[in-house]
């Protein structure tokens, strides 16, 4: 059995548009039902949801059958975590807070094994190699990795050309929560100066030859960060969505 490519990977280094929702919800039964939406892609979060390894393993097995593809954020760059992340089968990965091209650098070498990286060598118990059925995975597990690594700081904005250039690095994330805060407009992400370090950024992002991506609520805000080159662009959040169309339901029917 050989190794299918990763699907999600070309079409990112292939410059086409895609868009998909955040994950936040821990659930394979919501996975598998943000699949049934056709979005290109579903971040399974880490970082901010309560997810383990094995939580997402459930999610992955739920979504395998699916045309939209999992793109998972790990709560850190921790390569003993990135190690279990890919053994279960993860792909494609968003990491959070990179700062310099010195940690993105360890954070490829994470996803590649010896002698280009220092992934460990236990293929024949991972799920990503089907148990050893893929003759050619070690040949081609550190191809198919992709790697976007998220930008949330004014350093970090200052560091993008050196992040780019690194050997490996997929995609440059722009995280504008944490950018606002750090920038000192914390929970206005519509801020005009952060607005403006965010439009230069997806600019020198695309001129570094990387693709560029950020995450939304603002539809109109989407289709511009699109237009701006963007193509990895996040629409939406599951536990956002489910709690907002509950809340308009009570709504309706509360009397006054």
């Amino acid at each position: 059995m050989k190794m299918p490519k990763n699907d999600f990977k070309q079409r990112l280094l292939a410059g086409e548009a895609m868009t998909g929702i955040w994950l936040g919800l821990a659930s394979p039964y919501v996975a598998e039902l943000a699949a049934t939406a056709d979005f290109d892609w579903l971040l399974l979060d880490g970082e901010h949801a309560p997810n383990d390894v094995q939580s997402l393993l459930g999610q992955l097995q739920a979504v395998a059958s699916y045309e939209s593809q999992p793109v998972v954020r790990p709560p850190s760059g921790d390569p003993v975590l990135i190690k279990q992340y890919l053994d279960i089968g993860v792909q494609n990965l968003l990491i959070p807070m990179v700062e310099s091209a010195e940690q993105a650098a360890e954070l490829v070498a994470a996803t590649r094994y010896p002698p280009e990286g220092i992934r460990g060598m236990g293929s024949l118990l991972a799920r990503a190699s089907r148990w050893g059925q893929l003759e050619d995975y070690l040949e081609r597990a550190d191809d198919e990795v992709c790697l976007i690594l998220q930008v949330e700081s004014p350093h970090a904005l200052s560091q993008i050309e050196a992040i780019a250039a690194v050997e490996g690095v997929d995609g440059i994330f722009i995280g504008p929560a944490d950018l606002s805060a750090s920038m000192g407009y914390r929970c206005q992400p519509g801020h005009p100066e952060v607005v403006q370090a965010i439009d230069s950024a997806i600019v020198r992002i695309r001129a570094a030859g990387k693709a560029a991506g950020i995450i939304t609520l603002d539809e109109q805000a989407a289709r511009g960060y699109l237009d701006a080159g963007c193509t990895f662009v996040g629409l939406g959040v599951d536990a956002l969505l489910l709690t907002e169309a509950m809340r308009k339901l009570a709504g309706r029917f509360h009397l006054s």
